[in-house]
């Protein structure tokens, strides 16, 4: 039986157009890709665009997220704030207005949110005697106030101890209850141990679950009447930093993991704060 021969194709278009259809399709599927991974800030688009770049330009090698000097930038996109988290912190804060109700009303608490997380600042006048760091009364009935509250949110805290700009000089009190302090820098830390043992002690916090920093006078909260003495015992204070994005879980690759409770006793938390 003889073959029949297909009738030649009628081409009622040029045949670029195959080709140019196929892009189209790719360019309308990648569209709809960038619409459905939701909307996508400035700051993590510079970090995407710079994978392409190289010294040259854009799109014209460079390195990947994955290895290169680039590396690290790739770690960030992965440790970008999530809405769920952010909306934790919001709601944090919002139950932090409750509970610190009366001494934000008192001008002795502020409660703020920034790009570390919730910031609970200990601003009361009569927290912290000048060139001390000894905890005075008010300042003890908030920090147990704040140990129940920090308890609850498992998150790390970062107790970060500040002084106003007053020189510290040592050796000038010997009657003095305290040991003398070589500077601000060791003053504001020695505020930051102190209301950290207190809230491990006091506050039944897990030590764990907090760090001690000092700023100095390096970060005054009140810089409108600076100088003044009011303005001074504005910026001696603790700021609470819940820190957003590190939760107190474990896991087997970190430091910590399923590490017994007991320790030896008399050691870290032997000072001021225990009851």
């Amino acid at each position: 039986m003889a073959k029949q021969k297909c009738p030649d194709c009628v081409q009622k278009v040029p045949e670029y157009m195959l080709t140019y259809g196929d892009m189209v399709t790719l360019l309308m599927c990648f569209f709809v890709l960038l619409y459905s991974t939701g909307k996508t800030n400035q700051q993590e688009m510079q970090i995407i665009l710079s994978v392409f770049k190289s010294s040259t330009g854009f799109f014209d090698g460079g390195n990947t997220l994955s290895k290169g000097s680039l590396e690290q930038m790739g770690m960030n996109i992965e440790s970008l704030p999530s809405p769920t988290k952010g909306k934790r912190i919001s709601k944090a804060k919002k139950d932090a207005t409750q509970v610190f109700k009366s001494e934000i009303q008192q001008g002795k608490v502020r409660v703020s949110e920034d790009e570390r997380g919730l910031v609970i600042s200990l601003v009361g006048a009569d927290y912290f005697n000048p060139a001390s760091a000894m905890l005075l009364p008010p300042i003890r009935d908030t920090l147990k106030k704040a140990g129940g509250f920090l308890r609850e949110l498992d998150r790390f805290v970062k107790v970060e101890g500040h002084s106003d700009d007053q020189a510290v000089l040592p050796g000038s009190n010997l009657a003095r209850e305290e040991r003398e302090y070589i500077n601000n820098w060791d003053l504001a830390a020695a505020r930051a141990v102190n209301a950290t043992v207190f809230l491990i002690n006091a506050g039944k916090m897990e030590p764990g679950m907090l760090t001690a920093i000092s700023y100095g006078s390096s970060r005054p909260l009140a810089i409108e009447m600076e100088g003044s003495p009011e303005s001074r015992a504005f910026n001696r204070r603790i700021d609470l930093v819940v820190v957003a994005e590190k939760s107190m879980k474990r896991s087997p690759h970190q430091s910590g993991y399923k590490l017994p409770d007991t320790k030896l006793p008399n050691t870290e938390n032997s000072v001021e704060g225990e009851e």
